[in-house]
């Protein structure tokens, strides 16, 4: 099933852990709305900009998050956020993205995952905090920071 022109539903709920663990990982009449929003709004815009970009995670439904140890209120399970990483995809780096959509799309939450190992945005409809954030580890714990 195809959401946007450029994006399909494989792309979103695809998982390894949800096979390993036999869990269902099939979006809602809802949340695939939320999956099309988000790729119009900010996934599509980053396509037409730099062309194929790797969505590393999309949709995870609340079994799937729980046993992947994701935050227990993470936008994932409402199909507003996507993880992007283009290490050695040979186009552009996670860095290039993240500065394009902090300076030029509207986004509820844009996370620098790690020192640019991966960027998580996320899209809440008419709910949007711009929310620029960094994650780093202190003592094996993420935590969160205002982006500088």
């Amino acid at each position: 099933m195809r959401l946007t022109a450029h994006f399909a539903l494989a792309e979103f709920t695809r998982s390894e852990s949800a096979k390993r663990h036999g869990v269902s990982n099939e979006p809602t009449p809802e949340h695939l709305q939320n999956l099309i929003v988000l790729c119009e709004k900010v996934l599509e815009p980053i396509r037409m900009k730099f062309g194929p970009i790797n969505i590393s995670s999309g949709y995870r439904s609340k079994t799937l998050n729980h046993y992947i140890g994701g935050s227990l209120n993470s936008q994932h399970c409402e199909a507003k956020a996507a993880d992007i990483d283009m290490d050695g995809m040979g186009g552009p780096t996670n860095k290039e993205i993240f500065e394009y959509i902090k300076n030029e799309l509207e986004f509820d939450q844009l996370i620098n995952e790690f020192n640019y190992s991966w960027i998580h945005v996320s899209y809440n409809q008419g709910k949007n905090r711009k929310q620029i954030l960094d994650a780093f580890k202190v003592n094996n714990k993420t935590v969160y920071s205002t982006h500088k």
